[in-house]
């Protein structure tokens, strides 16, 4: 996390275990998508963790490379992975189009960032015991607001219920982050969210939800 290797391998180890578990009772492959997501948090806790031993400079070629590979997770991979895991869940006409219009959109801004890795520098340091990334880039309101398009608002179109509890969590978490640790925003918010995907859970251990024989789940509406 931002506050300490530990706290970064404690957070992955956790979302690891859980996200084995949500794996594992994915009934059809529509579900993995959004099973993986406490997987992949796992994994970007873990490099965090290891970026932590870094410093302060104790390998600056290998600060270098964990600081992108943590960043393709942080500003590439979620704004485009999270709406493509709630198209998959979804049946419902109206909110598959939605769905497919903010999986465009968090596709652009993910490109876009990705985009940036690779021609601006993107650095990681430690400031009041936080690791700071500063990523500097154009247009930073207009890819700020797709990327919680993507992340955040994705989800709560979804018709399952406990899946929008997810993005409203989600995105409670972005707004309580920035207003509490702007400078540490990428790192602090990717905690929370991170921590927060343990929800996933409840997802796949409701009895209601669709199964592969084509049972009913707790939706928000059927049409």
């Amino acid at each position: 996390m931002c506050f300490s290797a530990e706290a970064s391998f404690t957070a992955s180890a956790v979302l690891l275990i859980v996200g084995a578990a949500t794996v594992r009772r994915a009934r059809v492959r529509s579900e993995l998508p959004y099973a993986w997501i406490p997987v992949l948090f796992g994994i970007q806790q873990l490099l965090e963790g290891a970026l932590w031993l870094t410093f302060p400079d104790r390998a600056p070629l290998l600060n270098t490379v964990l600081t992108h590979a943590y960043s393709f997770f942080s500003h590439v991979l979620w704004p485009i992975y999270v709406p493509l895991a709630g198209l998959a869940l979804e049946t419902v006409p109206w909110r598959r189009r939605v769905l497919i219009a903010i999986a465009l959109a968090g596709s652009a801004v993910g490109l876009y960032l990705l985009v940036t890795l690779f021609t601006l520098p993107i650095v990681a340091t430690v400031t009041g015991q936080h690791i700071a990334y500063e990523s500097p880039h154009f247009y930073a309101l207009a890819a700020m607001s797709l990327y919680l398009l993507g992340t955040c608002a994705s989800l709560m179109f979804s018709s399952h219920a406990r899946v929008v509890a997810f993005g409203v969590a989600a995105f409670v978490s972005a707004v309580a982050a920035y207003a509490f640790y702007a400078t540490w925003f990428i790192s602090v918010w990717c905690f929370f969210a991170g921590a927060l995907s343990v929800v996933v859970l409840l997802y796949f251990i409701d009895p209601r939800r669709t199964s592969p024989a084509g049972g009913t789940t707790r939706q928000l509406e059927v049409l």
